[in-house]
């Protein structure tokens, strides 16, 4: 079983920091004590660039969670359509070669959900299984792979698909000028991703261009950290639940699960040639980097993506996936590791060999 191919899609009005940080202080005007904070939070979050679903203009005329929720599955519907029909033509199938659809989110809600939406617009079977994945957060990109790995490890002849739209904007929340909210709005962003996942036996078992094998996968929860990340659901929907101590987390358990991880897998970290790791901001790329003794630019995909599209929750490990198939794949027979973070707390390991 292999990665295939990995498609993104942004939305298209793109703005720089200081673009976004200038009308979030013109917005909250009379709300904030210090405007100066979050301009300074902003620059801190290691990100240059992001794209919005809509035009910074338009965020204050939504009003309530009905209206948000509305505007996240319009977007979520078009992008994820694009992030999929990209990726799967870079596998060289169609929607009607795909048996399985794996879709995760955590910016918006919808039943019927996103993947049953694009059924309708795309050519999957009518028997496609669908597994709808909410709550995993910036996690959940890493963990969707591991789980259409599960997918074709046990139906090796079919193709799965993984999609994650997430659209941050429209979680802002006016009336929380928290530090977590400012950071926040500094750090998060809109895109989807999608990536093919190949049974050994399937019609793309042996694509052309570089696709990495899944060899291994392990998931790991530290228990009693569910303060650390997630939401608070709210009239206004979702209000960010986002601790300072993330980089601690990191810091105290990440360097024992991948040499843990390694080890079972009869591998060593001087095995791994390329780290494909979710872009979670300045503190928490530090905190991998340091806590597994990386050489300068180890995660330079990383810090790449994070300072063009900002944190896309969990599209990020796949936006910079997609950095490694299409211009840093790995020399035959070279390993990497896909890993991301996210609420619960926990970790997602994904081992690759190319």
């Amino acid at each position: 079983m292999r990665i295939s191919s990995v498609g993104t899609a942004y939305p298209p009005h793109r703005y720089s920091q200081s673009e976004i940080s200038q009308a979030l202080v013109e917005r909250w005007q009379g709300k904030l004590e210090e405007p100066r904070l979050l301009t300074r939070l902003h620059a801190n979050c290691g990100v240059e660039f992001r794209n919005l679903v809509l035009p910074l203009e338009a965020y204050p005329g939504l009003v309530g969670f009905g209206q948000t929720n509305s505007a996240w599955i319009t977007a979520a519907v078009e992008l994820g359509e694009i992030a999929v029909t990209r990726a799967l033509e870079r596998a060289g199938i169609t929607a009607a070669d795909v048996s399985a659809i794996f879709f995760a989110s955590v910016t918006g809600i919808a039943s019927p959900t996103i993947d049953a939406r694009l059924i309708n617009r795309m050519p999957f079977p009518v028997n496609v299984k669908r597994t709808p994945i909410f709550g995993l957060g910036c996690v959940a990109g890493a963990a969707g792979v591991a789980r259409a790995a599960d997918y074709v490890r046990a139906f090796p002849k079919e193709v799965a698909l993984l999609l994650s739209v997430e659209i941050c904007s429209l979680t802002w929340q006016d009336d929380d000028q928290s530090i977590a909210n400012l950071i926040s709005t500094g750090l998060f962003a809109d895109g989807a991703a999608a990536v093919v996942v190949a049974g050994a036996e399937s019609k793309i078992a042996a694509p052309a261009a570089p696709s990495p094998r899944i060899l291994a996968t392990r998931s790991t929860f530290y228990r009693h950290t569910q303060h650390i990340m997630g939401w608070d659901i709210a009239d206004t929907g979702f209000k960010i639940v986002l601790s300072p101590d993330v980089p601690k987390v990191v810091t105290e358990h990440f360097l024992g699960d991948v040499q843990g991880f390694l080890a079972d897998n009869n591998l060593t970290q001087a095995d791994i040639s390329s780290y494909i790791f979710h872009s979670g901001g300045p503190k928490v790329l530090e905190a991998m980097e340091n806590s597994l003794s990386l050489p300068p630019g180890a995660l330079a995909p990383s810090w790449k993506s994070l300072r063009e599209v900002g944190n896309l929750s969990a599209a990020s490990v796949l936006a910079v996936l997609e950095d490694f198939l299409t211009l840093h794949p790995g020399a035959p027979g070279t390993y990497s590791i896909l890993a991301a973070m996210g609420p619960a707390f926990c970790s997602e390991l994904v081992l690759l060999k190319w």
